[in-house]
């Protein structure tokens, strides 16, 4: 038995105000389900932020619509959960509601299990971190049922893991039930793959299908998993998706020229444009001349920016060698600003991506949820 486990295709996503990119991000959830069916997969698990916000356009709702429809036609069912960014915050029925009543595919997020074709398969919503604590028991009610089940087991979570990213996580390893064999995890962008001696199986996050605005502009690959539980463990292979590349790239103000002549040069390798970025590194530079050098490159790539880092400046070296830890470098400045990880995670995690997407009403109600709570919480 094969099946793939998606996450993290934002569909919506308008990065740059540009049509070509939310056009992307279709592309490559199209080039996932097209690649599942060829491959005869028995069912698709999609691990969370199935839209980019919670009321995603009409244009986002039929992308998804039509790949659960074609799944259907090929005999693959599927399942989902929800992530935070299909998670409206003044209680609004989910979209992806809609699928499930329609019988499109199967909604598994409240942590009931369900069997299927002799597998358990659990799942939960985002779980914030100030949530956990309910939550035990259910983990742990989970975990018996999965003792004691004969088949694959598979948990479905959307979760930063603190071991993988401690900026990101909400929890650790540890405390994930431990009897399953494997866990189909989202949230976390990046690929990544690992059995912990203490999980019953590989624990994989897919990562995203295509570049976030959140995660900078980078050389990457990105993907999906095609797992074979046709034995007793859980196999799960990376299968890599065709995106638009895009480049982010270290010069000097003196080697600019010849780094705008490198990428010219690269234009026939690309069936899309690039996005690039340049990272000038130097003292009293021409920004007239840096921007006549970038206006060379305007018609070979889809996007071109650039940015210059004095090099006695450390913090902007800093992030400049990890354009990709954006969220990690604010989270940093949160917590160094407002005295409190617990205020600096709500500013980060859930005020900002709500003002980021215009929501302002959705945050102003989050604001005002978190201050009666706080205020509870002093009593």
């Amino acid at each position: 038995m094969l099946f793939s486990h998606i996450s993290d295709t934002h569909l919506g996503l308008v990065q740059y105000g540009s049509e070509e990119r939310e056009k992307d991000v279709y592309d490559a959830f199209s080039q996932a389900i097209d690649i599942s069916i060829k491959d005869h997969v028995d069912f698709v698990i999609f691990a969370g932020d199935i839209f980019h916000v919670p009321n995603p356009s009409g244009n986002a709702i039929m992308h998804m619509a039509n790949a659960l429809k074609l799944l259907k036609k090929n005999k693959i069912d599927s399942f989902f959960i929800l992530g935070e960014h299909d998670i409206s915050r003044i209680r609004a029925t989910p979209v992806p509601y809609v699928y499930h009543n329609l019988e499109f595919s199967r909604y598994i997020g409240q942590g009931n299990p369900i069997t299927y074709k002799n597998l358990l398969i659990v799942g939960f919503d985002k779980i914030r971190k100030n949530e956990m604590k309910f939550f035990e028991d259910k983990f742990k009610e989970v975990d018996d049922i999965a003792k004691n089940h004969n088949g694959h087991r598979i948990l479905v979570m959307h979760q930063g893991i603190t071991e993988i990213n401690k900026f990101a996580g909400e929890m650790n390893s540890n405390d994930l039930p431990k009897n399953f064999s494997y866990y189909a995890m989202g949230h976390l962008h990046d690929n990544f793959l690992k059995k912990f001696k203490h999980l019953g199986g590989p624990l994989a996050y897919p990562g995203s299908i295509e570049l976030t605005t959140s995660e900078g502009i980078k050389d990457t690959k990105k993907g999906f998993f095609e797992v074979d539980i046709s034995s007793s463990e859980a196999k799960p292979e990376w299968i890599e998706l065709d995106i638009r590349p895009q480049l982010s790239v270290e010069t000097t103000y003196e080697g600019l020229e010849k780094k705008v002549d490198e990428i010219s040069k690269k234009k026939f390798q690309y069936q899309k444009k690039p996005i690039v970025e340049f990272r000038i590194k130097g003292n009293n530079i021409e920004t007239d001349l840096v921007q006549a050098q970038i206006l060379r490159l305007s018609s070979d790539t889809l996007r071109c920016s650039w940015k210059i880092y004095q090099k006695e400046e450390k913090d902007s070296v800093v992030l400049l060698e990890k354009p990709a830890r954006i969220d990690n470098e604010l989270f940093k400045l949160a917590v160094s600003t407002l005295k409190s990880e617990k205020l600096a995670s709500f500013a980060v995690k859930e005020l900002i991506p709500l003002l980021s997407m215009n929501e302002i009403e959705q945050a102003s109600k989050l604001v005002f949820e978190n201050f009666e709570q706080f205020k509870k919480e002093k009593k």
